[in-house]
């Protein structure tokens, strides 16, 4: 019994380096396939989701507050506000669904050309009506924000403001899940949405001021 205690003692620390290298190449294997993941595969959701929520915050927000430059009642902006809601998620349903099933039918036509025709081909093919949703869906939780922000606002410089600011996070809240969700830069998608936002409402308050100023009679 004595002589066997120290071949014991000599054989544990390579069962120990074995355990320790087993988890090291599962730790390894978990982080290889972290890095393969393909994030192209989310750009055809993401991508109508991110521009649906993004046009659709933008588009009303700025058709508010044209309205707002020659008008200070508030149930012009809140009426605007609404039927660009309504025209802006049919028109991003149906120019997604067409432009992705497009998108389809030239992937298709390849394929047949190419004579490739395996299942896995068809599954990554693009779903125009998955888009056209994704797109009608977003635009309209956009579009919300500036209409439900102000809808309780009487004053007429407040609720102004209160547009722009509420825009502004939105804008910033959309760049970041773009950007978690691509694994893109975070401050230049920010940056990006944000600058693209202020000034498509900067262009039309401007604009319409400049137009309603001029004698146009609403």
């Amino acid at each position: 019994m004595a002589a066997q205690r120290p071949l014991e003692h000599q054989q544990r620390p390579s069962v120990e380096i074995s355990s320790i290298h087993v988890n090291d190449h599962e730790k390894n294997q978990h982080q290889l396939q972290e890095n393969e993941f393909d994030y192209s595969q989310r750009a055809q959701w993401l991508r109508a989701a991110v521009l649906g929520a993004n046009d659709g915050l933008v588009s009303v927000a700025s058709l508010m507050m044209g309205i707002g430059a020659v008008k200070k009642e508030i149930k012009p902006m809140l009426l605007a506000g609404f039927a660009g809601l309504v025209a802006g998620a049919c028109s991003m349903a149906i120019g997604e669904f067409v432009s992705v099933y497009t998108q389809r039918d030239i992937e298709i036509a390849q394929m047949k050309r190419d004579q490739e025709r395996e299942e896995n081909g068809r599954e990554e093919l693009p779903n125009p009506a998955q888009a056209a949703m994704a797109s009608a869906l977003a635009f309209s939780a956009g579009a919300v924000v500036p209409l439900v922000g102000s809808a309780f606002i009487r004053d007429y410089r407040v609720r102004l403001g209160l547009v722009v600011a509420l825009a502004s996070m939105m804008l910033v809240a959309f760049g970041t899940a773009g950007a978690v969700l691509g694994r893109t830069p975070m401050v230049k998608s920010c940056v990006r949405v944000l600058i693209g936002g202020w000034m498509a409402m900067a262009l039309t308050f401007g604009l319409t001021k400049l137009i309603g100023s001029g004698g146009l009679e609403m």
